[in-house]
């Protein structure tokens, strides 16, 4: 009588084989499949789950790091130019640094008119997927200064962890949705900085360069203060006493000077300028290779320039899906 033994080895190393070659092709074909990716844990050499890429700035830092919490303050129907700035800010990897991004808007309205069913789905969507929308309870208007106060002062209340140890952002930004700051020079200079009642950007009017002198404020272009100054407008009388109306910028720095907070100011007008030519003129200054932020970039032409510029593509990874070479990007800085 045959002994059975060699079919039943010959079955186990067919099937061991097949798991092998399963796992190769699931890793390099880049499949997401939980069952598959669950599988290859069992540790054969050659089997590696495949890992989902993230963006969020929050992972692999060290406690060391400096934590920053960024609103780009937007209104609801610029889905094009929200969605560019994920882009931009997502590929982003710092070093030295937490960094948190949210689109911030007031409800779903625009011009004291109710948005459209189709603006409504685009948003719901949005949020679904990103989860990057802060929606506070104010009116969109030219006036700027009622949403930013809304912003900051809400910020306590959704960040703040329980038991109050530690700040949970060393800095919050304040930004609007036409500027464009690279993170990672925005680190290297908000490291040098204090930790506390710090106010820190580009100095208004555009000829000033001395940040404490009166009536003086950051644009609102792109502005951060320290976490200690967003706790106190959220718990201060003088915000109710002045006429938070207005330009926002304008109205910030009147309330810090009101307060008497933000004494530590850093102007880094050098590095945070208008796109060249655009108004006011003053403000403006032709793109460097050390900016942090470009601002006044309202025209989309204006924002791929300035991406072009600062080559954000340069860690583009080659594939057997393309060429690199077909998609012609030229940088115009070294």
């Amino acid at each position: 009588m045959k002994s059975q033994r060699p079919s039943g080895w010959r079955f186990i190393a067919y099937g061991g084989c097949f798991v092998v070659l399963l796992c190769i092709f699931a890793s390099t074909n880049d499949f997401r499949f939980e069952s598959l990716s669950e599988f290859c844990r069992i540790p054969f050499p050659l089997c590696s789950a495949t890992q989902s890429i993230s963006f969020d700035h929050m992972e692999n830092s060290s406690t060391n790091d400096i934590r920053i919490f960024i609103g780009v303050l937007t209104v609801p129907g610029r889905h094009w130019r929200r969605q560019l700035l994920r882009l931009l800010y997502s590929t982003q990897s710092p070093v030295g640094a937490k960094i948190d991004v949210k689109f911030v808007f007031c409800n779903l309205r625009e011009d004291n008119t109710s948005l459209p069913e189709d603006e409504k789905l685009k948003i719901d969507l949005e949020m679904m997927h990103y989860d990057d929308i802060i929606i506070l309870n104010c009116a969109e208007s030219r006036e700027t200064a009622p949403k930013s106060y809304a912003y900051f002062t809400n910020l306590p209340d959704m960040l703040n962890s329980s038991d109050g140890s530690e700040p949970p952002y060393h800095y919050v930004g304040k930004l609007w949705d036409d500027s464009y700051f690279r993170f990672q020079p925005l680190v290297d200079s908000l490291a040098n900085q204090p930790r506390e009642d710090l106010y820190y950007g580009s100095v208004i009017p555009c000829e000033e360069m001395e940040p404490h002198k009166k009536n003086s404020f950051m644009s609102g272009a792109g502005y951060f203060i320290s976490w200690d100054i967003v706790e106190w407008i959220k718990s201060s009388d003088i915000p109710k006493k002045l006429p938070m109306r207005g330009a926002e910028d304008k109205a910030m720095g009147r309330l810090l000077e009101e307060g008497r907070r933000g004494k530590n100011r850093y102007n880094a007008k050098g590095a945070i300028y208008n796109y060249p030519g655009s108004e006011p003129t003053k403000c403006a200054r032709e793109l460097v290779p050390d900016t942090i932020a470009v601002c006044n970039l309202k025209l989309d032409k204006r924002l791929i320039h300035t991406m072009v510029y600062f080559n954000v593509t340069q860690n583009l990874k080659p594939s057997i899906f393309y060429s690199i070479s077909d998609l012609n990007l030229k940088p115009l800085i070294a």
